[in-house]
């Protein structure tokens, strides 16, 4: 018999964080942990458009990480330290600080602010760097409420956030398509 998807348990306005804790779907460890999900669904968007093999390996492991720090959001800080839980790590950081050096190394010098746009695999991106930048000042506000964020949660969403707008004009590069740059109208 297959499950059905529907519970009825949130009916109420309230949802389970992993460990059994009831909170309001309106907490802000909720809406960390489902920012940081509809980040995940804006990357999957990103590799159907991406054609470059080495990047759309990146991404899957950048879905991977979030879906760590979704679990990790997810949980009860009280009750995280029995439970055996998926971990982020240093090494995760690096990775992304690689690419973002990579990049770095081919793409032209920015000499100005570039509007988002230009092809839809790079507004994708745009959009998933916005996102990621919205969950991570959710964190931020999480830990400044003193609602336990793991540190490296912060820095991970820090710098991919530096690595979708580095792809975003990496992508723009490899397409051929020309970064729009910011003219500001003074008057």
């Amino acid at each position: 018999m297959a499950f059905k998807i529907y519970t009825k348990t949130g009916d109420s306005g309230k949802t389970s964080l992993i460990g059994g804790t009831k909170v309001s779907k309106g907490h802000i460890r909720i809406e960390s942990y489902g920012t940081v999900d509809e980040l995940n669904s804006h990357v999957g968007l990103c590799i159907d458009l991406q054609t470059d093999a080495a990047v759309k390996n990146q991404l899957l492991e950048v879905q991977d990480r979030l879906f760590t720090i979704g679990s990790s959001l997810a949980c009860d800080p009280e009750k995280a330290p029995g439970m055996k839980m998926p971990d982020l790590n240093e090494e995760d950081v690096k990775m992304l600080e690689q690419a973002i050096d990579d990049m770095t190394a081919v793409l032209p010098a920015m000499k100005s602010f570039i509007l988002p746009g230009g092809h839809p695999a790079v507004s994708h991106l745009h959009i998933a760097r916005c996102v990621c930048r919205r969950a991570e000042r959710l964190c931020v506000h999480m830990d400044n409420d003193s609602l336990f964020v793991h540190p490296l949660v912060i820095i991970y969403l820090n710098r991919l956030s530096d690595y979708l707008f580095m792809l975003a004009r990496f992508t723009a590069m490899q397409l051929g398509v020309p970064e729009t740059p910011w003219r500001a109208r003074v008057s």
